[in-house]
C-alpha cells in the first residue's frame, strides 16, 4: 500500500467538546495542541456546549484553539462524519452522559456524536472524558457498551497528590493524563515517583 496512504492522519487529532461541567479541561487540552504546530487539530462543540463554555471561561469557542479547523456540530457533510477521513484519535472533553450514551448507542443527533460512532467502527482510539455525579444504572450500562465498543471511559476525576494549587493547575495535570493515553509527549504535571 501507498505509504502516504498508511501515514494519512498520522498527527491529525479531533477534539471535541460537549455540553457537560469541565471546560476548564478541555480549554488546558487545547492549550497544549496549540504548542504543537507539527499536530492538526480539528474541533467541534455542540450548541450546549458553546453555552456551557460561555458560563464557564465566558470564551467563544474559537478563542481555544484559533489554529484549529473546527467543525459545525450541524454539518453531516464534514468530513469528520466519514471513516475515510484519516486520524489518529479523537477526546470528547468533557462530555456529556447524553453524548456518551449517544455515541455507545449509534443514535448520533449531531456531528459529535457522528465524529465517535465514526471512530468506533474504524477502530480508532477514543477518549470520553465523562463528567456526572451521581451516576444511575443507564449511564454505568452505556460506559459499559462504550468500552466494549473500544472507547476509553476516562472520568473527569482530577489527582490530588501533586498537591495542586491552582484549578488551573489541576486541570493541567489531568489533561497531561488524557494526553498519557494518546501517546504524545507533555510535560503538563508531575508524574508520581518523579521530582518535580
Amino acid at each position: 500500500m501507498n505509504p502516504d496512504v498508511l501515514n494519512a492522519g498520522r498527527n491529525r487529532y479531533v477534539v471535541a467538546l460537549t455540553g457537560a461541567s469541565g471546560m476548564i479541561y478541555a480549554r488546558e487540552l487545547l492549550a497544549y495542541f496549540q504548542g504543537r504546530p507539527d499536530l492538526e487539530l480539528h474541533c467541534i462543540i455542540s450548541p450546549a456546549g458553546e453555552q456551557v463554555l460561555a458560563l464557564e471561561l465566558g470564551l467563544p469557542p474559537r478563542e481555544l484553539a484559533p489554529a484549529a479547523v473546527w467543525h459545525e456540530a450541524d454539518d453531516f457533510t464534514s468530513s469528520l462524519a466519514s471513516g475515510s477521513f484519516q486520524a489518529r484519535a479523537m477526546v470528547v472533553i468533557p462530555c456529556t452522559m447524553g453524548s456518551l450514551g449517544a455515541i455507545a448507542q449509534g443514535v448520533g443527533r449531531h456531528l459529535v456524536h457522528r465524529a465517535g460512532e465514526v471512530f468506533l467502527k474504524e477502530k480508532r482510539p477514543l477518549i470520553l472524558v465523562v463528567r456526572e455525579t451521581p451516576v444511575s444504572l443507564v449511564h454505568l450500562e452505556n460506559m459499559v457498551r462504550a468500552a466494549r465498543a473500544g472507547a476509553t471511559v476516562f472520568p473527569a476525576c482530577p489527582g490530588f497528590y501533586h498537591r495542586p494549587k491552582t484549578l488551573e493547575e489541576l486541570a493541567r495535570q489531568f489533561a497531561g493524563r488524557v494526553l498519557d493515553h494518546l501517546g504524545l509527549d507533555h510535560n503538563l504535571g508531575p508524574r508520581w515517583g518523579e521530582k518535580k
